[in-house]
């Protein structure tokens, strides 16, 4: 897939844990895991926003595109 998520390095930069950011942005466990883990299919832009305001990062920082045609 083309869209990577760097969460995990997000959280990591931040020292903060799944569980921490989970309570913080008000989502469960497991749907944040499914997004560190890049299984999602989709995200909310209010999901978004609340893991970049809670990691205090910009949307580029969480997302990346790789273009696999090169």
């Amino acid at each position: 897939m083309p869209i990577i998520v760097n969460l995990d390095v997000m959280m990591a930069k931040r020292k903060m844990s799944l569980n921490e950011l989970s309570e913080k942005v008000g989502l469960t466990l497991s749907n944040l895991s499914i997004l560190k883990t890049g299984k999602a299919k989709a995200i909310r832009f209010s999901t978004l926003e609340a893991i970049c305001e809670v990691l205090n990062c910009q949307p580029g920082d969480i997302l990346e595109f790789i273009n696999e045609k090169i």
